[in-house]
């Protein structure tokens, strides 16, 4: 490709809506172009990564056995509405009506159309195991999208789903593709984690999410330092230091104007961690729909939201209003456990702590000397808090960590719970019909051209990997002389002729320009031919990342031939 040619508009200065890096890079180098809220174009060089971005997760799938489909972006409505998911999914299921009125949405996921496939295709165990997938694009109406291609409205999604005639088969295609993520993301050179990971609106019984490692990701993920659990902090587990306190008998304490833990810690002298932290919430969807609950944790810890949600059987849960507060006893800023009019939940690190101070439901006022067990007997206990740092590991009895996390892969155990409401039925090895048992297993494909960048820039612009580059080479004409211009195109051409992938740079503009853009664009190797290279028969080979090199004209290709075989053997190191 002659650069001439490329349509590839470079931007100087970074847009003033880009926030995280991938985002500022992706739109300066001319990869991707925003058109509306979550939602963009990916130019020609965009487009080449994310195709090779896609090849790789294909070879891996293919290796892996599964089988390669393609499923409608546009599900009816019934489809959802027999999962029973038509309601419960939410307003990121962009749903719309046809000319017909028939109701369709746009898919975010494929569990249903799958399903419908199969349950009219599958007859026999003998068809089974099967893992079929799709590289596709999908839609979900976020109400906030944002960070570029990292959480858009549309993107790429590879989602594969395998049908099993029991769990044991599910459990070792689960592992197939574990391995086959592990691969995937090495190949490529991600430094990511699997956690383990609470199952969200997709369900089943165990997942795992995979996350690359960056200061940008929204998720947080709690690892150990002495052994190899790791999960989101939604679901995490560790042991906190224990509380020690001395039981006593209820005592009122004056705290006014006093509602923030550490305001009065402050003014009670004592620590953040002997208070009780009562929070209040309004439920939606469950057994308790409509309902508010108490549910409190330690002074310093955090309640976190997606544990309380599943252990309540939710689909959500918000913050209660002040009269929903009111209606159950408490006051706005000093609400305790104790005479609530509602069902308390309580965080399973203090069941049995003593010598807590709690909000007394009445204004100005606190309450000392309170004993878990015998002042809240009713409570329900439960792992409700978010794992923190230090906390001890309950498996090794390590220190745990936490780090940023970039969501680019979930893979689930879902069991039968599409198969079952959907019918997917097999005749099994005696005769019988039995429903088939699922697995479920997706890839952000356009999140991980993002998270790339997110691991590989520098003040320069982006360094992608060899792998996954727009292109190898970029061969730079440097100054007017006809015997540059004629020397470069023969390097351009003859590198083209041995299968690199080249782009010369043939552009009449300064040399610091041709080199900004290549950097900006994270072009592995540059190979520089100019007046005084010519000359001295010392053509330069610059390295995205490394030291740079010369060779004589003659030599050139085969040098840059053996850079991109040593640049390609670092990276699979």
């Amino acid at each position: 490709m002659r650069y001439s040619k490329l349509f590839s508009p470079t931007l100087r200065d970074t847009p003033a809506d880009a926030e995280v890096v991938s985002h500022q890079l992706l739109l300066r180098a001319g990869f991707i172009r925003r058109v509306t809220s979550g939602v963009y174009d990916y130019l020609p060089m965009g487009l080449r990564v994310l195709r090779k971005i896609e090849g790789i997760v294909r070879e891996e799938m293919n290796r892996a056995g599964a089988q390669e489909l393609l499923m409608p972006m546009v599900q009816p409505a019934e489809f959802w509405q027999k999962s029973g998911r038509w309601e419960k999914y939410g307003p990121e299921l962009l749903r719309f009506k046809d000319r017909h009125d028939h109701e369709s949405c746009l898919g975010p996921t494929h569990e249903e159309v799958i399903c419908d496939l199969m349950s009219r295709e599958l007859r026999s165990y003998k068809q089974l195991p099967m893992n079929l997938y799709q590289v596709q694009n999908k839609f979900r109406d976020e109400i906030r999208p944002r960070f570029g291609l990292m959480r858009g409205r549309e993107f790429v999604m590879k989602d594969a789903y395998s049908f099993h005639a029991n769990s044991e088969c599910l459990a070792a295609e689960y592992k197939n593709m574990f391995d086959t993520y592990h691969r995937i993301f090495n190949r490529l050179g991600l430094k990511f984690r699997a956690v383990e990971a609470d199952n969200g609106s997709i369900g089943g019984s165990s997942s795992h999410e995979f996350h690359v490692l960056a200061e940008s990701g929204e998720d947080l993920i709690a690892h150990c330092s002495g052994c190899s659990y790791a999960a989101n902090v939604e679901k995490a587990m560790a042991i906190p230091h224990v509380f020690q306190g001395t039981a006593g008998e209820l005592t009122e304490v004056s705290t006014p104007n006093k509602t923030a833990v550490e305001d009065v810690a402050s003014f009670l002298n004592v620590a953040n961690e002997s208070l009780l932290k009562t929070l209040i919430f309004k439920v939606s969807g469950g057994e308790l729909d409509g309902q508010t609950i108490a549910a409190c944790v330690r002074g310093d810890d955090q309640l976190q939201d997606v544990k309380l949600t599943r252990v309540l059987g939710a689909t959500e849960i918000e913050m209660a209003s002040d009269e929903d507060v009111k209606s159950i006893g408490g006051i706005v800023g000093y609400v305790g456990p104790v005479g609530l009019s509602c069902p308390v939940y309580i965080d399973s690190a203090i069941k049995n702590a003593e010598g807590m101070i709690m909000g007394s439901n009445k204004a100005d006022t606190h309450t000392a000397g309170v004993s878990i067990n015998r002042d809240v007997p009713n409570a329900i206990i439960a792992d409700l808090r978010q794992t923190q740092a230090n906390d001890t590991c309950f498996s090794c009895h390590g220190f745990m960590e936490l780090s940023r996390g970039i969501e680019v892969g979930h893979i689930f155990e879902l069991g039968t719970v599409y198969s079952q409401p959907m019918e997917v039925m097999f005749q099994d090895e005696n005769g019988k019909r039995a429903v088939a048992t699922m697995g479920c297993y997706g890839i952000g494909v356009s999140r991980l051209m993002a998270a790339v960048v997110e691991q590989c820039n520098d003040e320069k612009g982006i360094a992608w990997p060899l792998n996954i580059a727009p292109f190898d080479v970029s061969v730079v004409s440097v100054g007017k002389n006809e015997a540059v211009a004629e020397a470069a195109a023969n390097i351009y051409n003859d590198l083209i002729k041995a299968g690199v992938n080249a782009l010369f740079d043939d552009r009449n503009e300064r040399p610091g320009v041709k080199f900004k853009d290549a950097e900006l664009m994270g072009i592995p190797l540059t190979i520089v031919v100019g007046d005084r290279g010519l000359e001295s028969d010392a053509l330069e080979l610059k390295p995205r990342l490394g030291e740079a090199t010369e060779s004589s004209l003659a030599g050139i290709n085969q040098a840059a031939l053996d850079m991109l075989a040593t640049i390609a053997a670092k990276e699979s190191n």
